[in-house]
């Protein structure tokens, strides 16, 4: 099995400027366009790329980069049975975090990714520790953006993953994920957090496969934590980065790991199937 954890659904009218652009820029060299993936029919893209099934994402960050709301990502994913409906929460744009949380389980939302490189907080503030108790007691994964980002306005200050070591400590049976891997300036401490805490993974998305062994020399070593994700569609079709995974000088067992098994846990698929 092949699961992307990390695949974004935002039209082009959703995302500000030099985001479409970027993202079409990419997709030139893969000779189309993003828009004809998520304007169209999702899951016949991802069985050609051979994904089971992927995280959609919604995103609220009106500083930066866009917003795709959580209706709207529950609306494609109800058309798509490959894609597992991820919801965000901007904690500046809802009265509680912790009902907000109730609300998208509600909804369907299996998974929450957080921005804070986007939309300014560091992930350990205390207005933020509702929306992880909610999230620990309804068994919600919750993702963090980690690391840099391109995108103008972005603060990689928030990005640092040391900030988690806390939210790990005190939400113990909260499943992390640290999406990036820390990328650009935190390789280290996401890493070292991944291994540490029983409850943090290190979510890979966004990040060349061919330099993760440079990255993390002794990723094998935590191959049960580390989870695949292709960042659609700033990084092109998700097939040849899976493709690359599987030409790393890792074992059988720990690339079935990261590119599905790990992820196939954390989100409860019962047999392989969406429940």
């Amino acid at each position: 099995m092949i699961i992307d954890f990390h695949f974004h659904l935002a039209r082009r009218n959703e995302l500000y400027r030099d985001v479409y652009q970027f993202c079409e820029k990419v997709w030139e060299k893969e000779g189309g366009s993003f828009l004809d993936i998520v304007n169209g029919d999702i899951d016949e893209y991802l069985k050609s790329q051979g994904v089971d099934y992927a995280v959609g994402l919604a995103e609220i960050s009106p500083i930066t980069t866009g917003i795709i709301d959580n209706e709207e990502v529950i609306e494609i994913c109800k058309r798509n049975k490959r894609l597992i409906p991820g919801g965000n929460i901007n904690p500046y744009m809802v009265r509680s975090v912790r009902e907000e949380v109730k609300r998208l389980h509600k909804m369907g939302i299996r998974v929450i990714k957080l921005y804070p490189t986007y939309q300014y907080f560091y992930p350990n503030e205390s207005f933020l520790y509702p929306l992880y108790d909610a999230a620990q007691q309804l068994e919600i994964p919750v993702m963090f953006h980690t690391g840099s980002s391109i995108f103008k306005g972005a603060r990689i200050k928030y990005g640092d993953p040391t900030f988690l070591d806390d939210v790990a400590v005190d939400f113990p049976e909260l499943k992390i994920l640290l999406v990036h891997g820390g990328r650009g300036f935190f390789y280290d401490r996401a890493f070292f957090l991944a291994k540490l805490h029983k409850n943090v993974y290190l979510e890979i998305s966004g990040l060349p496969p061919q330099n993760l062994l440079k990255y993390y020399p002794d990723m094998e070593k935590i191959a049960e934590k580390i989870i695949f994700g292709s960042d659609f569609p700033s990084t092109g079709n998700v097939k040849k980065l899976i493709d690359m995974i599987k030409k790393l000088p890792l074992s059988t067992e720990s690339k079935k790991k990261i590119l599905g098994e790990n992820a196939k846990k954390i989100l409860k698929l019962n047999g392989g199937k969406k429940i």
